[in-house]
């Protein structure tokens, strides 16, 4: 169910960025971003990710559990006269394998909560 739930907040989050590398299609200089879930995944991984103490009351130490979402600047798109990167084909592509990878995890999500319910049902 964990690994259901990090699915759906990825396909969340790579939706959010489509949407919003959309909305800036014609907003001059800029870049296209991407969710780079997988360095995230890859540091976690390695260790963890360190923690930043910006307040004395903030304890030390690494995280247990991805941020979530890293978001960077695509840099390898090429860029047209305006300095805007952002491809409209490539960004409703990547929508929709968004929309299907969140399909898909509440599908499954979905099938898993029918089984509880019906071992919960059977049990009476």
């Amino acid at each position: 169910m964990a690994a259901l739930g990090r699915q759906l907040t990825l396909a969340v989050a790579r939706e959010s960025v489509a949407a919003s590398n959309l909305a800036n299609l014609d907003t001059p200089g800029y870049k296209a971003q991407r969710v780079s879930f997988d360095e995230v995944l890859d540091q976690q991984m390695q260790g963890g990710l360190p923690v930043a103490v910006t307040q004395e009351r903030h304890l030390p130490g690494t995280a247990g559990a991805p941020a979530g979402r890293q978001v960077a600047d695509t840099e390898d798109l090429a860029s047209r006269r305006d300095g805007n990167n952002v491809e409209l084909d490539r960004e409703l592509l990547s929508l929709k394998r968004a929309s299907g990878d969140f399909a898909a995890a509440q599908t499954a999500l979905a099938a898993k909560f029918r089984l509880v319910r019906y071992a919960i049902s059977e049990s009476r």
